[in-house]
């Protein structure tokens, strides 16, 4: 595939459409789905998945056995009175099909929709001009 995995699927009739049973990828955190919600893959650490800061493992067990896919949960919930923002860089942004889109809006803009917005949860510049992507919960 063009991400660098090497995939094994086969032709399913009905629905129509390919399923994979085997993936190997050359990159160990090249798999979207490897570390779940409100983590991130860092090869350099063991286990590979980390939780966000203000985030702890859904189920440590399974993190101690190196499968991060459950994710993270929030320590607290969100304070709308809190304008707190942890950046994180070098990230592969989530699905953006329900994100809010902006091309036209730069980053101190989306910055502050974001802090503006109670059900805001994250916020990232498209390019380094303009362009602006808000998930909500």
């Amino acid at each position: 595939t063009f991400s660098g995995s090497l995939e094994l699927a086969s032709w399913i009739q009905d629905p129509q459409g390919w399923n994979n049973f085997w993936i190997l990828s050359t990159n160990p955190c090249g798999l979207l789905w490897e570390c779940g919600p409100y983590s991130y893959c860092d090869p350099n650490t063991s286990p590979m998945c980390n939780c966000i800061k203000g985030f702890d493992y859904v189920n440590s067990d399974e993190w101690e056995q190196g499968d991060g896919s459950s994710g993270c949960e929030r320590r607290t919930p969100l304070s709308c009175s809190q304008k707190e923002i942890s950046l994180l860089k070098k990230m592969k942004l989530p699905d953006t099909t329900e994100a809010i889109v902006d091309r036209m809006m730069d980053f101190e803009e989306c910055k502050g929709r974001c802090i503006s917005d109670c059900n805001c949860t994250a916020f990232a510049n498209i390019n380094i001009r303009n362009g602006c992507v808000i998930w909500t919960k």
